[in-house]
């Protein structure tokens, strides 16, 4: 004979207990159920964007990268990548799709983990905008 406690079995029709509610395009959804852990989620919204924002958006990640360029390992890529993004965006042609949608991809890979991340982010994801 085993003596001990016994795992309650779950309740059948219940599946695995765990409902996850909202618009799956939104950027927030509900999740509701029995221990839940290790949830993450992100949202990633391309909507269109103008060269002015980019630039906003530019200009702010360049101060975050000059201000913790002591900490980054990356600072002469990412200086140049953001001079890149600059020079095509003054190009009096369409901007460089090409080169611009290589930065978006490689940038966020860069940045993570480091304190310039959710500037590398957002810069992408600007970019990413407007080349849609």
């Amino acid at each position: 004979m085993v003596v001990g406690r016994r795992r309650p079995e779950p309740d059948p029709g219940h599946g695995s207990g765990i409902s996850i509610g909202g618009n799956n395009s939104a950027p927030l959804q509900n999740v509701v159920g029995q221990d839940i852990s290790h949830i993450h989620q992100s949202a990633s919204v391309h909507s269109a964007v103008g060269i002015d924002a980019v630039r906003g958006l530019l200009a702010a990640f360049r101060e975050d990268v000059d201000h913790n360029a002591a900490d980054l390992q990356n600072v002469t890529v990412l200086r140049a990548m953001a001079d890149t993004v600059d020079a095509s965006l003054v190009s009096p042609d369409a901007p460089e799709i090409g080169t611009l949608r290589g930065i978006a991809t490689a940038l966020p890979a860069l940045v993570l983990g480091t304190a310039v991340q959710q500037g590398g982010e957002s810069l992408a994801n600007a970019i990413g905008g407007l080349l849609s």
